[in-house]
């Protein structure tokens, strides 16, 4: 599969966007380790980062957007396709020597700077409307340990927390709107309100979509919040 890579938007200090957003992240790969999955939607995927995630032993299941060509080392009959990483700056020579080593069978655990081994799961999601094409990367492998399909559910219940987040930020607080409070302590009274106030609502669509025989997934959480808080 080929991605094109498209203009990206770069702040004053000559940075990418999503520039911050992985230097955060960054922040917190100190409590990951193995047995554990860390997932990420696009934007958060540079070389670099995806790198210093996996090298925590943590299973990575990251979503890629249109920023660069995933060639095809061998499929894996589930669907997914195994594919190289490249590090940025990387030859085209180089490259191209590299993946026909990875084709060949060859161990490039020498070469980890510069190249990294993902597997990759390609799906759309039919009632979603924009007919957009979800790509994931992840570091499991071998798709006996976890089938492709099983990958998909996973990172579906990612965009679950990343809506209910939604929800409490823009729907309850407001969009843009601070916090009132001015000391640590309020401030954590403060958002353990909202969490409350939250799942109170989530609560009653629950309750009432059971009552009626529909999934509590298809009521809109704007029809049921308060209208002040």
């Amino acid at each position: 599969m080929r991605f094109t890579r498209e203009p990206e938007r770069v702040d004053r200090a000559g940075r990418g966007q999503g520039h911050r957003e992985r230097s955060a992240a960054g922040e917190l790969l100190w409590s990951f380790e193995p047995g554990q999955m860390l997932l990420a939607d696009q934007g958060f995927y540079s070389f670099e980062l995806w790198c210093r995630a996996a090298d925590t032993g943590a299973d990575l299941l990251w979503r890629l957007g249109d920023i660069m060509e995933l060639p095809v080392v061998s499929s894996c009959g589930d669907g997914s396709y195994l594919t190289l990483l490249f590090a940025p700056g990387a030859r085209p020579a180089t490259r191209a020597d590299l993946l026909a080593r990875a084709r060949a069978g060859d161990d490039l655990t020498e070469q980890a700077h510069r190249v990294r081994w993902a597997r990759v799961i390609e799906y759309e999601v039919p009632d979603r409307g924009s007919g957009d094409l979800i790509c994931l990367l992840t570091t499991i492998l071998d798709p006996r340990e976890a089938p492709a399909s099983l990958l998909a559910k996973t990172y579906h219940r990612r965009w679950e927390h990343e809506v209910a987040n939604k929800e409490i930020k823009n729907q309850l607080r407001g969009p843009g709107k601070i916090l009132r409070s001015k000391t640590p302590d309020m401030v954590r009274q403060e958002l353990y309100g909202y969490t409350i106030a939250h799942y109170a609502v989530c609560a009653l669509i629950c309750r009432a979509a059971t009552e009626t025989g529909i999934d509590s997934r298809r009521v809109k959480f704007t029809n049921t919040r308060p209208h002040r808080l």
